[in-house]
Parts: C-alpha cells; sequence; structure tokens
C-alpha cells in the first residue's frame, strides 16, 4: 500500500531467470502484488519468481502483448505498474515513479527511458528505431510522446475497461499509449528515468518488430 492505494507490479517474463531474481529482490515492501507472467520460459524463472513470493501465472501462447493482457486480468491492485524482468528498468524507482503519478494528478504516467544516461544500456540502432517509431506515433496521434516503446507504465487498473488492447506482440508497448491518449478521459503523463543494461538474452530483433510496430501504428490510426 502506497499512501492509500494498493500496488500491483506486473512482470511479464521468457528465460529471464537471471533478472528476475534482481527485480523482485529489490521490489519495495510498499508492493501489495507482484506478478509474473512467465511466457513459456524454458529455464528457471517461474521457480525462481515463485521462491521470492510472486504471483506466477503462465501464459502459454508467445508474445508481449499477451502476457501482458494476462496479468492484466489477475491484477487486483488500485495502481498497476510494469516493468521488465531483466533488470533494465529501474524497481529503486517505483516511489519516485508513483509519487511523480500523484503529483501530477494522471491516470496514465509512462516511464521515458530518453534520454539515455547508460550509453551501454541501447545500441545507436535501437536509439534511432525508438526515435522513428516515437516521431511516427507523434506524428499519427497528435502528442508528443518521447518514448513510444517503453515498459515502465503507472497507470489506475480502472481505465483498463475504457481500453481496447488487441496487440499479442511488441506493438502493446505503443497500443496502451494510444489508448490512453486518444481518451479525453484519461489524463496521460510522461517522465524521464534510469534505463540500465538488460541481463539475460536479447529477444527483440529490431529490424522485425520495427517494422511491425510502424504497420501496427498505420492500422491503430486509419482502420476501423
Amino acid at each position: 500500500m502506497y499512501k492509500g492505494q494498493s500496488i500491483t507490479v506486473i512482470i511479464p517474463c521468457l528465460n529471464e531467470e537471471q533478472g528476475i531474481a534482481r527485480v523482485l529482490g529489490a521490489m519495495p515492501d510498499f508492493v501489495d502484488e507482484r506478478i509474473v507472467v512467465d511466457n513459456g520460459s524454458t529455464d528457471r524463472t517461474a521457480q525462481v519468481a515463485a521462491s521470492l513470493g510472486a504471483v506466477v501465472v503462465a501464459e502459454q501462447v508467445r508474445g508481449y502483448g499477451r502476457s501482458y493482457r494476462r496479468g492484466f486480468a489477475c491484477a487486483t491492485g488500485d495502481l498497476i505498474v510494469t516493468l521488465d524482468g531483466d533488470h533494465s528498468y529501474p524497481v529503486d524507482a517505483l516511489s519516485y515513479l508513483i509519487e511523480a503519478f500523484l503529483h501530477l494528478d494522471v491516470d496514465f504516467l509512462s516511464a521515458s527511458r530518453f534520454p539515455v544516461r547508460d550509453s551501454s544500456a541501447m545500441s545507436l540502432k535501437h536509439k534511432l528505431g525508438n526515435l522513428v517509431l516515437s516521431l511516427a506515433m507523434s506524428l499519427l496521434f497528435l502528442r508528443w510522446v518521447r518514448d513510444s516503446q517503453s515498459g515502465m507504465w503507472v497507470f489506475r487498473r480502472a481505465i483498463l475497461k475504457e481500453m481496447k488492447l488487441e496487440a499479442d506482440g511488441m506493438a502493446f508497448s505503443e497500443e496502451i499509449k494510444i489508448e490512453a491518449l486518444r481518451n479525453p478521459g484519461i489524463r496521460f503523463g510522461e517522465i524521464s528515468i534510469l534505463y540500465s543494461t538488460r541481463l539475460g538474452e536479447k529477444k527483440l530483433n529490431p529490424w522485425r518488430d520495427g517494422f511491425h510496430n510502424l504497420v501496427f501504428l498505420a492500422k491503430k490510426r486509419f482502420w476501423r
């Protein structure tokens, strides 16, 4: 519980045995519910997460979006916080992020990884790809978003019923922000965080996922 708000943290994982131990080990005491969505891991991710007190939920159909929708369905907290299981997002900044959320009086707060202060955390290729996707989203939806691909957010669980979330893959990151931005009843904010080098294997395919995300943006904007 944080200032009268119950907190659920949702972490999608695919073979994050090393990172999830660090993430859960650093989780603040005020977090009421820790949900790890195991997306078909072949290592000990699920066992490690369970041993550290997390509720482990299985999602057998692969996909970033599928994992999050499964986690959302299980969440009970007033506020939902999301982050990755690879320890790239700052677990120790949860109180800072929630304080900003409450101070700004928003319903959805996205944590931007830019400017990237750790030079080893993101390659130039990934920086350029994120810039292109963020510019495309900002132009298509007429609202500047610095980091459309960020995977760390704080939002009120109650707004999920106002969103139409369909993306199964990595495009889910931009879709949930678009759904928040397009709804006049949802107040959207963005704040910078410190992004770090991930632990474990990389799963993102920058060319494939970047192209799919661009196509998704166009469909989301122009197709009903």
